[in-house]
């Protein structure tokens, strides 16, 4: 149940369950102001005010209302978790679109394989009716990167994704261009190098979506579609290939912030590219020390078949590149490496441009979607060195490696265009309030805050 649009509705007056939020140090003067049957029912329920807990009290003037007691009620997930908690009905909260969001991302749910549950919504009246359709639009591209992720692999390849494009454009009046399998090997040579190992019918492909007037500043996004990793003959071991269904999670991103710039209609021109393959084995997978051409016309010595998501990307930025962008962002679900840095929560950033990354910490910052900047070293460039190519795709030892995916993709980029790449996992490995355990989002709202900053519509 994924239908956001009944959850969050204007305030007018309409009957409905309140919900006091308030936070921990003004708890005392809350209940102080309760009626003596009030304090007297939360005094017996032990309900002490703390942080992330909540009560249903006697009504004031209707039947029942509810106490949420909220560490910080601008959060996004102040009432997130109230959803999975409070009876089926309509609520009144005076909060705003942060808080909002978090409740209607409390009633996502990924039902595909399952019985439905039937539950009715949970509905949220507002104030500040004129978040709600903004609002809206960033719960329903999250749940989108969510479903993408969740999907297993026999139902999201690369065809899936091609689908998922054609749809968003057809909503939107964009166009759709894409090449498919040995078509790829002449013009994309790292992509056609990576997917060709798959079955006919997930043949690798670059999908290409164009959409807004010439005349506005165009913008590329770029995502990482891998739709699964087996590592390749570099395999990965069966604990490794677990999860590898949402190494498609750029694209995801990538499709979701398209969604979100075309829906608001912002003035730019849109280049959505998502290169989208499947790192299978067969007899004509690429080999460890293959040397590989590029779109770009360098070389790379493939060190490492399980290093593939950047030289997918690295020909889809250098076709990004091709239309003089001003801007470039890539999502990628590029490397282990970046976790181990920062965890799955914390989605490093990688930019040259000083502006572009103030603007994106501090979007992220605002909008409770937190980065983290990792630098792009140029004393690490050094480690992409072959000895028989122009670079390597993945240098030996492990050392700094999201850094040097980073750099490897830096090669692609022109270098009078202003680019950020996003290393997201895409993926959360246990539940939060608002933030099931699966396929998420991560850095789609802080990105999406710096575009509308940008090109206000």
């Amino acid at each position: 149940m994924n239908r956001f649009d009944a959850m969050l509705l204007p305030d007018r007056g309409q009957a409905a369950h309140r919900i006091d939020v308030v936070t921990p140090d003004a708890y005392d003067a809350w209940l102080a102001a309760r009626p003596a049957q009030t304090r007297a029912l939360l005094a017996a329920q032990r309900f002490a005010g703390k942080a992330g807990t909540h009560a249903i009290v006697p009504g004031e003037g209707e039947d029942w209302h509810v106490v949420a007691v909220v560490a910080d009620p601008e959060s996004t997930w102040a009432l997130a978790a109230l959803p999975a908690v409070l009876p089926a009905g309509t609520y009144r909260a005076d909060v705003g679109g942060p808080s909002a969001l978090g409740w209607l991302l409390g009633q996502y749910r990924f039902d595909r394989y399952r019985r439905a549950e039937n539950d009715e919504p949970r509905v949220l009246l507002t104030p500040d009716a004129a978040a709600i359709a903004e609002t809206l639009r960033l719960a329903a591209a999250t749940a989108q990167i969510r479903d993408l992720v969740n999907t297993p692999t026999n139902d999201m390849g690369p065809a899936e994704l091609e689908a998922a494009t054609e749809a968003l454009a057809a909503r939107h009046g964009a166009t759709v261009t894409v090449r498919r399998g040995d078509e790829l090997e002449q013009g994309y040579p790292m992509i056609h190098a990576v997917g060709r190992a798959a079955a006919r019918d997930r043949a690798p492909r670059l999908i290409e979506l164009n959409w807004g007037d010439p005349r506005h500043p165009r913008v590329a996004i770029v995502g990482k579609g891998v739709c699964f990793d087996t590592g390749g003959l570099d395999i990965k071991p069966s604990s490794g290939m677990r999860l590898m269904k949402k190494d498609m999670g750029g694209a995801a991103h990538a499709l979701a912030l398209a969604e979100l710039v075309m829906a608001a209609k912002l003035p730019l021109r849109l280049h959505l590219l998502i290169p989208a393959v499947e790192n299978a084995i067969s007899g004509d997978a690429f080999r460890p020390g293959d040397v590989l051409r590029t779109r770009k016309g360098l070389t790379v010595e493939n060190t490492n078949t399980d290093a593939e998501g950047r030289l997918i990307l690295g020909d889809a930025l250098t076709r990004a590149g091709e239309e003089h962008p001003e801007l470039i962002l890539d999502f990628a679900t590029l490397t282990g490496a970046a976790r181990v840095a920062l965890g799955p929560d914390l989605p490093p950033l990688f930019t040259d441009d000083e502006a572009l990354s103030a603007e994106l910490l501090a979007a992220g910052t605002a909008v409770d979607d937190p980065l983290w900047r990792l630098p792009l070293w140029d004393g690490y460039d050094e480690m992409l060195k072959s000895d028989v190519a122009d670079l390597v795709n993945a240098p030996d030892g492990g050392f700094a490696g999201s850094i040097t995916a980073a750099l490897f993709l830096r090669r692609f980029v022109p270098k009078d265009v202003a680019w950020a790449h996003l290393d997201v996992f895409a993926w959360r490995p246990s539940a939060k309030p608002g933030r099931p355990k699966g396929g998420d989002a991560f850095a789609l709202r802080a990105a999406y805050q710096v575009l509308k900053r940008r090109y206000p519509a």
